[in-house]
């Protein structure tokens, strides 16, 4: 199979991601022995001026500190920010790394323009992103 990858700007947004990680949900599950947490039901996930929706978000916790390491979200993920909107089928947002993947019928919009993929991995710390497999582009020139 033939994968395309493309670099993408996000405008050089960033997170600040000593900012409190809000998490809200129509339901919680605790499992003390994994170290985990799964948010369901209209669960929307903040920090800064990033936000993350889905169906489920796994809340997975740092054995060594008890801080938040990564949230893995399904079901109908959408990331939103001042200037951006992306859609996939599964995230996981790494915040020991600082990397937010998406993952399955990716689609970004920016503006006028959309670009589609299967994966986008975006770096929160300088705003870039990668996107991987088949990608699909819309580009809207002399807009604004």
């Amino acid at each position: 199979m033939l994968l395309a990858q493309t670099a993408v700007d996000l405008g050089g947004i960033t997170v600040d991601q000593s900012a409190a990680v809000e998490v809200s949900a129509d339901n919680l599950a605790v499992d003390q022995d994994t170290g985990t947490a799964v948010f369901t039901g209209n669960v929307v996930i903040g920090q800064g001026d990033l936000r993350v929706s889905a169906a489920s978000v796994e809340v997975v916790y740092a054995e060594e500190s008890g801080d938040i390491d990564r949230l893995v979200a399904k079901g109908g993920v959408t990331f939103v920010t001042e200037t951006e909107a992306a859609e996939a089928q599964n995230a996981d947002y790494n915040l020991a790394d600082g990397t937010l993947t998406l993952m399955g019928d990716v689609l970004l919009t920016q503006g006028p323009s959309a670009i589609s993929a299967e994966k986008m991995v975006i770096n929160i710390a300088d705003g870039t992103a990668v996107m991987e497999g088949r990608v699909r582009t819309v580009l809207q020139q002399g807009q604004n």
